[in-house]
């Protein structure tokens, strides 16, 4: 009779980072356009500052070149007086270009950028606001691409651009504050007859000092962009998760309250109605040579069904409260506890059921009560559809110190089998025994027949 059972790269000084990190925070066509429009706007507006700033600072360049001159370092006429300004305003735009054009690339825009300034002070000796556009590729590489790649960078771009410098460098930040607003006295004669200024590795090494603090200033406000992205899509990814996992546990309890539900529902119908079906059977047989039996069975009817009924009840009024507000409902508590009036119940459906035990009090535990009777109710139920014309049914309770035992064995039948399981039964009166920590073993037995065999533990005063 048994029943059948992820460090992504982050966008920074409006560079932007890779398209898998973008589109997987952005899905949809129109947030990533409006986002691609919005860094081509910022990157615009840096370009044109940085050419603004290139030929505001070239006006400098050229009174520089000029005080140089009224020294006597650079002979009268020199072509620098306009090579100087146009190579510095030259740098200025192509500097602008590959920051708008190598937004996506920050790591070949320190590239481009440092060879742009090895060709500059080759050229004309002045590195001009080249360092700048370097030191802002340096922010977008430090806010998009992890600390050894940054440094790396940082590191590259100091050692190459300080030795060109020390090489090749006329007029920097020392020469433009020094010489920037001199005039010689009219009437006088220069100071030097020279071609170029003498070599000097102060001057050299001011440029240098402000080149390392202006990317050092790039590399810090990178990490730090970095640094604050990532804490937030860290509390992203950990709300995310804390809300998948919320949804996780509400779809457990969901199925546990299901699987719950459906135990009880299986518990009250099945185990009633395959009672109610036995008791009409008899009393439909017995009604024209017994009909006081048929009478009795015709009662017993009426209660199993009253008490069925009640039972399905409190189920659903514990889904579904009356009064519809946030008060917890009410415990379903079954209408029986008394496993002698379940056994009444059989006897008068028509099972040869033989008891022992039933005297040994138990304690006064609802939970152990409700257990004991649904698990005897299966197993007498899947007698009378698996084993009907059984000639004996056999009940046996033993209570221990630490437990009670519940056997049940039928001697089987000859009759085939009703059938008609919903396969709850045996998982059902597993997963009762199992939430009390107790257990239950099925089986044929040798001599025929069937055996349930059910241990629930018990603990407490009355467990002495």
């Amino acid at each position: 009779m048994p029943a059948t059972s992820p460090a992504a790269p982050l966008p920074g000084a409006g560079y932007a980072a890779p398209p898998a990190a973008t589109t997987r925070r952005r899905p949809g066509p129109a947030p990533r356009r409006r986002d691609g429009h919005h860094r081509w706007i910022v990157q615009t507006v840096l370009g044109a500052l940085v050419v603004l700033l290139g030929v505001v600072t070239s006006a400098l360049a050229h009174s520089t070149v000029q005080g140089i001159v009224a020294l006597g370092m650079f002979p009268e006429g020199t072509d620098r007086l306009q090579t100087v300004p146009q190579t510095w305003v030259g740098g200025a735009v192509l500097g602008a270009l590959v920051l708008v054009a190598l937004r996506t690339r920050p790591l070949l825009a320190v590239g481009i950028l440092v060879g742009l300034s090895l060709v500059s002070l080759a050229a004309e000796g002045v590195l001009g606001i080249l360092g700048l556009c370097v030191a802002v590729a340096l922010y977008a590489v430090a806010s998009t691409r992890p600390a050894l790649v940054t440094w790396s960078a940082f590191l590259a771009a100091v050692v190459v651009l300080t030795a060109a410098i020390w090489r090749w460098q006329v007029i920097g930040v020392g020469e433009m504050f020094v010489w920037g607003t001199y005039q010689r006295p009219a009437g006088t004669e220069p100071f030097h007859q020279l071609i170029e200024p003498e070599f000097s590795s102060g001057r050299r090494a001011a440029t240098v000092a402000l080149l390392v603090v202006l990317l050092l200033l790039g590399v810090a406000a990178g990490a730090t962009s970095r640094a604050r992205r990532l804490k937030a899509q860290a509390e992203i990814d950990g709300l995310e998760a804390r809300a998948r996992d919320s949804e996780a546990s509400a779809a457990l309890g969901r199925a546990s309250e299901r699987a719950r539900i459906a135990r009880e529902m299986h518990d009250i119908v099945a185990h009633s109605v395959s009672v109610m079906i036995a008791l009409s059977d008899g009393a439909g047989a017995a009604l024209d040579r017994a009909p006081d039996r048929s009478r009795e069975a015709l009662q017993e009817l009426s209660r199993t069904g009253r008490t069925a009924l009640a039972d399905m009840q409190r189920v659903l009024g514990a889904l579904d409260p009356v009064d519809g507000g946030d008060a917890q409902p009410e415990p379903t508590e079954p209408t029986e506890t008394e496993l002698r009036s379940i056994v009444d119940r059989y006897r008068a459906a028509g099972l040869p059921l033989s008891v022992r035990g039933l005297d040994e009090p138990l304690l006064d535990d609802t939970a152990l009560r409700l257990a004991l009777v649904r698990i005897v109710s299966e197993a007498l139920t899947n007698v009378l559809r698996h084993a009907p014309d059984t000639p004996s049914v056999e009940l046996v309770l033993t209570r221990r110190a630490d437990a009670v035992e519940v056997e049940v064995l039928d001697a089987g039948s000859d009759r085939p089998s009703a059938g008609g399981g919903s396969g709850r039964g045996v998982p059902g009166m597993r997963e009762r025994a199992a939430l009390l920590g107790g257990r239950v073993d099925t089986g044929p037995r040798p001599e025929g027949g069937w055996r349930v065999h059910v241990v629930l533990p018990w603990t407490g005063e009355d467990a002495r």
